[in-house]
């Protein structure tokens, strides 16, 4: 007969373990180890517990994560990322302390607890602000590359801006007709302003560039061949490679000619009953020079209407009005193209139109509502806040007002003799005695792959420091906020107004002081 459970706790022993004992051995659970020790706990609950390992004794001093978390620093650093990233932060510095000091860092073993405490919280700021400084935060261009793909590409215009913030950012009448109360057409009216701009009879926008040349591919040249010249196979910053995009399109490859001359007889020959689309590519920021020739715009749209198929050029950076005039060479003008036959034509929107991230498509009517009416499209299309710069920026092209309000263009138009002036009246006001500064006669760059080949001269401030280096300096400038982002040349940093807003120049001086 089995003992009563009263019973076991009367020998002060668990039920478990009363009823264990009386089990059949087969049946009787392992013993427990040597080491474990019964406690009976306040509560009267007993439970097995083990005695605590001695730790290594170098880490006596590291602060905890809550002692980390209790200082003024964390504290502050808390209102400004949240209690959970800040203690995920403070975790990551105890952490390395930790792995540093049994890395038999002496510095670091042999202090003391107030001071590992304070360079805990040393460590946490600095990494705070390593995170902070991730995200997107305004920047001080001094680069003189106007379309810096790195820093944005190009600033908006203030109306740009505006429309944003108060069209845009709260409710509106993104697909709503308010003349009938009804359903709208999303883009309705930047598709308006590119058909006026262009002389297209349609347009369509979608993220960007890329995506639209995926989405032209792979709506007329699924499943069919698309021909290409082997000069045009280039491959754009941000890994855009030509075959990819057309792999990725369902559209099969066919190259013609070769890199540096192609005959439109090569497009003929190459020409097949699954020839689906002729295409050209701009080449963007790459050049073939001398011994070169390729087929007009005018000829390739000829023959591919000859053969009952379309014709389709990427115009890369895409200008809408001629700005020879500001040294923009070798890039195409989107009505040209349109003029010249082309029956599909896609361009960027935040390169020479000085505007947003954007995909603008614009051709032939029926092309482009195949290309509305595609599933993808809807994927790639865009947003409120896109439309509505783009269709402020737009307008301001319509209105004549684009190389006046647009900023890309408004820095495209200074001229050497402007910029000088502007420089030495900006280097006169610096006065620190630690700086070597000399204005030197140099170039500036369009960038973001369009005009390669243009000439823009520009005047740069060149600085050197009595004890720092070069790299020191721009590491200097590039830590201020906001950040001021230069270029190094011969142990000098350069800066150019030419890319530096004028209400920036202020900011600019006072990190220059401080150096």
């Amino acid at each position: 007969m089995r003992p009563s459970d009263a019973t076991c706790f009367s020998l002060e022993v668990s039920k478990e373990t009363c009823q264990q004992i009386l089990l059949p051995a087969t049946e009787r659970l392992p013993r427990p180890k040597a080491h474990a020790i019964l406690t009976t706990q306040s509560d009267g609950i007993n439970t097995m517990s083990r005695p605590k390992k001695s730790g290594d004794p170098r880490l006596k001093n590291v602060p905890s994560v809550d002692q980390l978390l209790r200082t003024e620093a964390a504290v502050e650093l808390r209102t400004q990322h949240g209690l959970n990233k800040v203690t995920a932060l403070a975790r990551s510095v105890t952490s390395t302390l930790r792995t540093a000091i049994r890395d038999n860092s002496a510095d670091l073993a042999s202090s003391s607890a107030e001071s590992l405490l304070a360079e805990a919280t040393k460590r946490l700021e600095e990494l705070a602000s390593f995170e902070t400084r991730q995200g997107i935060t305004s920047v001080v261009n001094a680069t003189g590359v106007i379309l810096h793909t790195n820093l944005g590409r190009a600033p908006l215009s203030e109306s740009a801006k505006l429309a944003m913030t108060t069209q845009a950012a709260g409710y509106c009448s993104l697909e709503y007709d308010s003349a009938s109360g009804m359903r709208g057409k999303r883009g309705a009216r930047v598709e308006s302003l590119l058909r006026d701009l262009t002389g297209a009879e349609d347009a369509l926008v979608v993220n960007n560039c890329a995506a639209a040349a995926l989405l032209i591919l792979g709506v007329i040249g699924r499943d069919g061949e698309t021909l290409v010249s082997r000069g045009e196979l280039v491959e754009i910053g941000g890994d855009f490679r030509v075959p990819d995009v057309m792999a990725s399109s369902g559209t099969r490859m066919v190259e013609v000619g070769t890199t540096n001359k192609t005959h439109l007889d090569d497009y003929r020959k190459a020409i097949s009953s699954k020839t689906r689309l002729i295409m050209r590519v701009h080449p963007s920021n790459y050049r073939v020079v001398g011994f070169t020739s390729s087929p007009t715009t005018a000829e390739l749209a000829a023959l591919a209407h000859e053969a009952m198929l379309p014709f389709y050029e990427d115009a890369g950076s895409g200008q809408l009005i001629d700005l020879s005039n500001l040294g923009i060479k070798d890039e195409p003008i989107v009505s040209d193209l349109i003029s010249a036959g082309a029956d599909l034509v896609s361009f960027s929107g935040d390169k020479l139109l000085g505007s947003v991230q954007a995909g603008l498509i614009v051709g032939k009517r029926g092309l482009v509502d195949r290309l509305r009416r595609h599933p993808l499209y809807r994927a790639l299309r865009s947003d409120k806040v896109r439309l509505a710069a783009l269709e402020a920026t737009l307008v301001e092209v319509q209105l004549g007002r684009a190389k006046e309000n647009i900023p890309i263009l408004k820095m495209l138009s200074f001229t050497r003799e402007e910029l000088q002036s502007r420089t030495e009246a900006f280097v006169q006001r610096i006065s620190n005695a630690k700086l070597q500064i000399e204005v030197q006669q140099s170039e500036s760059a369009i960038g973001g792959g369009a005009g390669p080949t243009s000439d823009l001269p520009t005047v740069l401030i060149a600085i050197a420091h009595s004890s720092r280096s070069a790299q020191e300096l721009e590491n200097a400038l590039r830590s201020s906020l906001p950040p001021i982002i230069g270029r190094v040349s011969d142990d000098r940093v350069l800066l150019d107004l030419r890319t530096v807003f004028p209400h920036q120049e202020p900011i600019l001086l006072t990190a220059l002081e401080s150096l």
